[in-house]
């Protein structure tokens, strides 16, 4: 159990690095006013979205392991766990996001400015902090 727990976080750590960096590339695509920087963000966001995206599919399924063979029984009434979940969920509706966003600016329909995407860079840390304290705290 302790080998697919540690699989979880490494893919977790992989997903991750991508919800944080992708959206700062965003705010430099955003930014960028030549074709030669707009082709270049292109290629990064499609390369890291495609790398993050096998980071989330990897995670999910250890994470699923690791919720069938050992967390559900032991905590399935607990509060924590389906809040986990649920913020979890959040996680895969915004990489999906993010992925409307890589579609948008490949097809020339991006409209939001830099400061939007500085803003929305700002969501998967905070929903890393809660998840990881809910795991580790199990407050209710």
């Amino acid at each position: 159990m302790l080998w697919i727990k540690a699989l979880h976080i490494i893919f977790m750590v992989t997903w991750f690095a991508g919800l944080f960096y992708l959206p700062r590339l965003y705010v430099y695509h955003a930014d960028s006013t030549d074709a030669v920087s707009h082709a270049r963000f292109l290629v990064m966001e499609r390369k890291l979205f495609a790398i993050m995206t096998i980071g989330a599919v990897m995670t999910a399924v250890f994470g699923t392991w690791l919720l069938v063979d050992y967390a559900w029984a032991a905590y399935q009434h607990s509060g924590w766990l389906i809040t986990k979940l649920v913020l979890v969920g959040g996680l895969v509706v915004f990489h999906l996001y993010c992925g409307k966003l890589n579609q948008d600016f490949r097809n020339n329909t991006a409209n939001h400015s830099h400061v939007f995407y500085r803003w929305i860079n700002e969501i998967p840390a905070l929903l890393l902090i809660a998840i990881v304290l809910l795991a580790v705290v199990k407050p209710f």
